[in-house]
């Protein structure tokens, strides 16, 4: 996200394979953007391997599932990182 973005900041929290990428459980963000921003953002702190686990990962925001990536995403929101899990 850029210098402009406003809004009060996510919590994002990252599930299995995100949170190994990551090296970090929890970490806030700033808000004001869409999930494609929260995206590059957060690869750009952590870099390649968390880039390619949130490509393929899905979202929940507020506990809700989220499948628009360009929609802005509400202030103040929980963003949980799941990754594709094993099993069934």
């Amino acid at each position: 996200m850029d210098s402009t973005s406003t809004g009060r900041p996510l919590v994002v929290r990252y599930f299995a394979a995100a949170r190994a990428a990551a090296g970090v459980p929890e970490e806030t963000a700033p808000g004001g953007g869409s999930l494609d921003q929260l995206a590059e953002e957060l690869a750009g702190r952590h870099g390649v391997r968390l880039a390619t686990v949130l490509e393929m990962a899905s979202f929940l925001v507020d506990g809700v599932a989220w499948h628009d990536r360009r929609a802005p995403l509400p202030p103040g929101a929980t963003v949980d990182v799941l990754p594709p899990f094993a099993g069934g």
